[in-house]
């Protein structure tokens, strides 16, 4: 990435099944969770829609990525950008599924006169993009990325490759999902991806899959100089990311960690850094026996012993698919913030055929900030790594 245009963070949104707010996301990461929440049950579209139709006009996964879009510009403050240079750019692993499984039951049962004038545009991937940009005025570009669970990582680094390169001087990027649903429920278990006992277990011996879930991760990106200029107070910075390809297997990932080998260490370079900068990673640690081995084995190869120090979130969260890797971004800025680092919950007994990672267990640890990779790893190849960087 080029170094002649910055990237700061200057807001966050979140919605999450652990917490709806930067606040209380937190405190549910770093807190025991009770198996099986996966669901943002404390969700409330009224709180940032002022029109109830306008809510019934929009998949959960639009709801997710409007709201996260409020609590970020909110933080942010005023843009001093001509909206010709403020972007958007959310992805998402499925859209608006609900939305689709919904009317396909309509269709079968009701007839296609019954099929809503609205649900194609409740479907479509760019939903949230599309509407973010309306309601807010933005006119830069306005793009969707969807590569599984991936998304929501590559979704920030091009947004801030936008910046650097000149694009924009903005960008309002990151990942929002709304996918329990039962045609995923049911393939996902059927492809025994999903835990049969309900327990994300990062990392863990008996991990035995991950556990599906929602959210969304908002983020305001802006060029470094004009965030200073406007007295934005600026909670972090991209420093790198990379994007690159298993070309291996549709779900499973590259043998030997090799795919995670490539992106850490790409990023890296990115960044402008080395290995022995990194002070932190948050791991796409999904619970599944073959992603957690190969990313394990990719982060034992690029650092040396102990290396840095590691978590998943997911042991909270579950895996939220296209909004994982925003949500896990947004977890390291807090990091940050907070000068902890949260534990890997669920992961009670350390799988002894891994490599040792320095990972965190049981408690958070406190940390001094320094460079952090956060990364995903999704089906189709698609590998992903952010390199964030303190305020």
């Amino acid at each position: 990435m080029t170094r002649l245009r910055r990237i700061a963070v200057t807001g966050l949104g979140i919605v999450s099944p652990v917490g709806v707010g930067q606040q209380d996301f937190w405190q549910g990461l770093i807190s025991p969770q009770t198996p099986g929440q996966t669901r943002s049950a404390n969700f409330d579209p009224t709180t940032c829609y002022a029109d109830s139709k306008a809510i019934r006009r929009a998949d959960r996964f639009e709801q997710f990525a409007i709201c996260a879009t409020q609590e970020a510009l909110a933080q942010s403050g005023h843009l001093d950008a001509d909206p010709d240079r403020i972007g958007v750019l959310v992805g998402t692993g499925i859209g608006g599924v609900l939305t689709h499984e919904e009317q396909t039951l309509i269709l079968d049962k009701k007839g296609e006169r019954r099929v809503s004038p609205f649900a194609v545009p409740m479907m479509m991937a760019n939903a949230a993009s599309g509407s973010i940009s309306i309601a807010h005025g933005f006119r830069g570009p306005c793009e969707t990325i969807s590569t599984a669970c991936a998304t929501g990582t590559h979704s920030l680094g091009m947004a801030a490759r936008w910046i650097a390169w000149d694009l924009c001087d903005a960008v309002i990027a990151g990942g929002a999902e709304a996918g329990i649903s039962g045609v995923a429920i049911n393939g996902f278990r059927n492809m025994k991806a999903l835990s049969p006992s309900g327990r994300s277990r990062p990392f863990d011996e008996a991990r035995d899959g991950f556990v599906l879930s929602e959210g969304a991760g908002i983020f305001v990106l802006e060029e470094w100089q004009q965030a200073q200029a406007r007295g934005a107070t600026i909670l972090g910075e991209i420093l790198g990311s990379a994007s690159l390809a298993d070309a291996h297997h549709i779900t499973a990932p590259a043998p030997e960690g090799i795919g995670a080998v490539r992106c850490m260490t790409r990023a890296i370079e990115d960044a402008g850094l080395e290995a022995s900068d990194i002070a932190h990673i948050n791991a796409h640690g999904t619970s599944t026996p073959l992603n957690d081995a190969a990313e394990a084995i990719g982060i034992a190869r690029v650092f040396d012993s102990p290396g840095p120090i590691v978590t998943s979130i997911k042991g909270v969260t579950g895996h939220s698919l296209g909004a994982a890797g925003a949500l896990e971004a947004a977890a390291v800025i807090l990091s940050m913030q907070h000068r902890l680092i949260p534990p890997t919950d669920g992961l009670e007994t350390f799988d002894p055929e891994l490599p040792r990672i320095d990972l965190v267990q049981k408690e958070a640890r406190a940390w001094t900030p320094g460079p952090s990779l956060s990364n995903s790893f999704g089906f189709g190849g698609h590998n992903g790594t952010l390199v964030l960087g303190p305020a």
